[in-house]
């Protein structure tokens, strides 16, 4: 998936105000982070295939220190820790951390083919393929993604105009990388799809940093007033 873990960050903050939403997306995204640091690293590897769709051309070979379900709890465990001792964050805040991280490996689990591991050098895979139906995953994921963008803009208010256009925007680039990662070919150079993907995630973190500050939830605002 990809706006889906996007769409469990929109979702999280209206449970969690307290936590920045640029800190939630790099919780939802970490796995992902994490993969394209040991793709460049050499530490993972993933092949790609000519054909259209990544339910076709994706070919997970080793993502089990990055995406797997034991490393996915550890990486989960590691964030929320963090986010307790140095942010003295409150414990229901730091489960929001742990779950939302996990999430990903859950919302992977739903649209991978079975190449989802369970543990490094355990070799058994899961995966119920949701990515192999592109109807279902427009439906599905879409809808998630659709739902979340309108709930959080309605639940925020934008302190200048420019920031209803930026968060729109940069939504509907989102969109369409989602799509064309869903129905369009591999990427042209394999070599540099990982350092092409770590920026794109980590502007996407910056955006949402960004939006926490210039569409704050109205909860807070009110909060705010004397």
């Amino acid at each position: 998936m990809l706006v889906g873990h996007f769409a469990v960050a929109f979702s999280a903050k209206r449970i969690a105000p307290a936590i920045s939403l640029g800190t939630l997306v790099f919780a939802a995204m970490l796995a992902d982070l994490l993969w394209c640091a040991f793709m460049i690293a050499g530490i993972e590897q993933v092949h790609y295939t000519p054909a259209c769709g990544a339910a076709n051309y994706f070919v997970a070979t080793d993502i089990a220190l990055s995406h797997s379900l034991a490393m996915g709890t550890l990486w989960a465990a590691i964030l929320a820790a963090i986010f307790i001792v140095f942010l003295r964050r409150q414990i229901r805040a730091t489960a929001i951390v742990f779950a939302v991280v996990f999430s990903h490996w859950f919302l992977d689990f739903v649209s991978h083919k079975p190449d989802m591991p369970l543990a490094p050098g355990i070799h058994t895979y899961l995966g119920l393929g949701l990515w192999n139906s592109i109807p279902a995953t427009l439906l599905l994921e879409g809808s998630f993604w659709l739902c979340a963008l309108i709930v959080y803009a309605r639940s925020s208010k934008p302190r200048k105009r420019t920031a209803a256009y930026f968060y729109w925007l940069p939504a509907a680039v989102l969109t369409l990388l989602w799509y064309n990662n869903l129905a369009g070919p591999p990427p042209p150079d394999p070599h540099t799809a990982p350092a092409v993907a770590l920026s794109l995630f980590l502007l996407t973190v910056l955006w949402a940093y960004w939006i926490n500050a210039a569409r704050p939830l109205k909860t807070a605002i009110k909060r705010q007033r004397p």
